[in-house]
């Protein structure tokens, strides 16, 4: 057995997998869609920006995207992996249940630490130190980044002693 079969890199067929071609029919559509749904609110009024500029522009860059994606394809097809890893998929999946679940029982703030602290630490292998680090500021950042700066309110706990505290 040499190295050589194990070095190199499997040759690309030079076509776009389909997977690959949903992924960018799904990102154009959604793009289309939106950039189209966003001209029944108006883009302008007298008083400046309408409710339908921010959606318009955010379709139209990611309609823009898939366009560029499916360039970037045509001209070299990224390889693709053999099959789906479904356990991380089902993880996801059924992660984004249970946070759906619990968010109006304990609020926004603890979900989403445990949310991120799973995924950090357990499906990612990252070290406690910075799990919980980068789960105790991602839900309290965008707690008090929606509360406070875009006065939007998330969830807060259902349980008395938990809200009191703040959370």
């Amino acid at each position: 057995m040499t190295t050589e079969s194990v070095m190199t890199k499997p040759t690309s067929t030079g076509r776009v997998a389909p997977s690959v071609l949903v992924g960018i029919g799904a990102f154009a559509a959604v793009g289309v869609y939106v950039l189209v749904s966003s001209l029944g609110l108006g883009l302008w009024t007298s008083l400046g920006p309408g409710p339908g500029l921010f959606p318009f522009a955010m379709g139209a860059v990611l309609a823009a995207m898939a366009v560029l994606w499916l360039l970037q394809e045509l001209r070299s097809p990224s390889e693709t992996a053999e099959g789906v890893d479904r356990g991380l998929v089902a993880a996801v999946v059924l992660s984004l249940a249970i946070l759906a679940a619990v968010m109006d029982l304990i609020g926004f703030q603890l979900s989403m630490f445990f949310f991120l602290l799973y995924h950090l630490k357990l499906r990612g292998r990252r070290g406690w130190v910075s799990s919980l680090v980068t789960a105790l500021a991602g839900s309290v950042g965008a707690f008090y980044a929606f509360n406070y700066g875009l006065n939007v309110s998330l969830p807060v706990s259902a349980f008395p002693l938990l809200n009191t505290i703040g959370l």
